[in-house]
């Protein structure tokens, strides 16, 4: 049974998660990581540009450059960062997964929690 990383912030238990997304191009990407992150919806989004893709769509094999974004957010974030994300997309089926995070360094977690707040509770 695996146990998930969470933190109490005033009364209330976090779930640390990491979305995987995938983007078209690097300016698509940026677009939607800068909007994550300034409605705090995320603390932090990671870019990783020329990523390929193979992936069957429609019948057919094919074969794409994208650009890998990973959010690090809260579980409770995580619906309206999903919907967010399909409005600013250009996919008609965009790859948005969240993956719990298991453990890791208190402080980056609470940093993540913290950050991803709608108000957050130390004015970082």
């Amino acid at each position: 049974m695996a146990l998930f990383y969470e933190q109490k912030i005033m009364g209330e238990w976090m779930k640390t998660n990491f979305i995987y997304m995938t983007a078209g191009s690097k300016d698509e990407a940026t677009k939607i990581a800068k909007e994550l992150v300034t409605t705090r919806l995320a603390a932090c989004v990671n870019l990783l540009d020329n990523m390929n893709s193979f992936y069957l769509w429609q019948g057919e094999i094919q074969e794409d450059t994208e650009v890998v974004m990973i959010a690090k957010t809260t579980e409770d974030r995580i619906p309206e960062l999903i919907e967010k994300v399909k409005s600013m997309h250009s996919y008609d089926c965009p790859c948005i997964v969240s993956l719990p995070v298991l453990g890791g360094y208190q402080p980056f977690l609470d940093w993540i929690a913290d950050s991803s707040s709608p108000q957050s509770r130390k004015g970082r």
